[in-house]
């Protein structure tokens, strides 16, 4: 398989880290997501990790001012986009919010990358309060996958996802 980039989206919830598990059952994956350095910072900071809405609204506001002072996140997945290159690593997800940051990141890595929106439509209603999670789907993604029951032939169907691509 060739090296492929998916940017990763979809609303808290619906299976996003579940999908790369499963990838990475049959694949040598690398599993990256933008908010990591603003976790980081939000710990330091007194957050305790639980992803309240509050907590869901502080992260996203974080993220908007490290964007805005230096770039952070932006940097830390060209940074991890970088090393994916230089491993034997065949996958890369990217974990990207904002319709704006996706579509930078899917311009700065070229023609191997490409957006993901995973969806359950159980949850499709939910609202978080804050732009960077209510916003996901306001940007045409590449590609789909809707997580739906049965969770025991998610291996299989998530495989057979990316072997199709």
């Amino acid at each position: 398989m060739r090296k492929q980039v998916f940017i990763i989206n979809g609303q808290g919830g619906v299976g996003k880290d579940t999908i790369c598990a499963c990838a990475a059952r049959y694949f040598r994956v690398r599993n990256v997501s933008s908010i990591t350095p603003i976790v980081e910072i939000a710990k330091f900071a007194g957050w305790d990790g639980e992803k309240t809405l509050k907590a869901r609204r502080l992260l996203a506001q974080l993220k908007e001012a490290f964007t805005a002072f230096n770039d952070l996140s932006f940097r830390y997945c060209m940074d991890a986009y970088e090393a994916f290159l230089q491993s034997d690593d065949e996958i890369l997800f990217l974990h990207v919010r904002e319709p704006r940051e996706i579509e930078r990141l899917r311009r700065a890595i070229g023609p191997s990358c490409r957006t993901l929106l995973v969806r359950r439509p159980d949850l499709a209603a939910r609202q978080y309060g804050n732009q960077a999670d209510d916003g996901v789907g306001a940007y045409a993604y590449d590609l789909y996958f809707d997580n739906e029951p049965p969770l025991d032939t998610l291996p299989e169907r998530v495989k057979n996802f990316f072997q199709n691509i």
